[in-house]
């Protein structure tokens, strides 16, 4: 059966270490900060100028003026920070997030990712992805194995524009887990009940399928 997004998220949240400072795309990477293990400290940054984010408010509890990238609303923790965008790209930029989790449209066997524009559709701006792809060493991806249509999404090259060239390091869909290694997904989890062929079928790109493949374990 294959995972729905909050499945993905508390897959991705296992990636998760103690002391790590970790970016959140908007989409199903928010959700990630809802299954981190309590006996751990991460700090959620931010691109607009927050260290330290919390869960996301109550109904009736939301604060305007604090939110995230994404415009939504958000709380923070105990010794949170604000501070100016300059600021944060420039701990962007200089490496000091230990791991980033992004949504995509697309993803290449090489790593490309594409997930800003969809050409002829209004969007509001890039935002801090370019930023995060060309800086972060580690990038997780979570996202849909195919869209609406059926179509993969996990292709060997990307049709939408880049946002990032060959950065990719993980992919965690709704069907498996998946790490970009020599050009090629290598194939590392499946969801609960969902076959190596159908994952197979779903990947448009050179898929990598070595030994016995495990279920995830969430």
């Amino acid at each position: 059966m294959a995972l729905d997004k909050n499945g993905i998220a508390k897959r991705i949240a296992k990636e998760v270490k103690n002391g790590y400072y970790v970016n959140l795309g908007i989409g199903i990477p928010t959700l990630v900060a809802n299954f981190v293990r309590e006996d751990i400290e991460v700090e959620f940054q931010s691109e607009n100028g927050v260290l330290g984010m919390g869960p996301f408010p109550f109904e009736g509890e939301e604060d305007a003026d604090v939110i995230n990238a994404g415009k939504q609303t958000i709380t923070t923790l105990p010794g949170a920070s604000f501070f100016d965008s300059a600021t944060s790209f420039s701990m962007i930029r200089g490496k000091h997030v230990h791991l980033t989790i992004l949504g995509a449209m697309e993803v290449a066997e090489n790593g490309d990712i594409a997930n800003w524009k969809i050409p002829g559709k209004m969007v509001k701006g890039m935002g801090g992805a370019m930023d995060l792809v060309a800086s972060a060493d580690n990038i997780i991806v979570a996202m849909m194995h195919t869209n609406k249509k059926g179509e993969s999404k996990l292709l060997k090259a990307c049709s939408l524009p880049l946002t990032g060239v060959g950065c990719v390091t993980k992919i965690v869909t709704n069907l498996a887990v998946l790490e970009i290694k020599d050009n090629t997904f290598h194939l590392l989890e499946r969801a609960p009940g969902v076959s190596v062929a159908e994952i197979q079928e779903a990947t448009e790109g050179t898929l990598v399928v070595e030994g016995d493949i495990p279920e995830m374990i969430l």
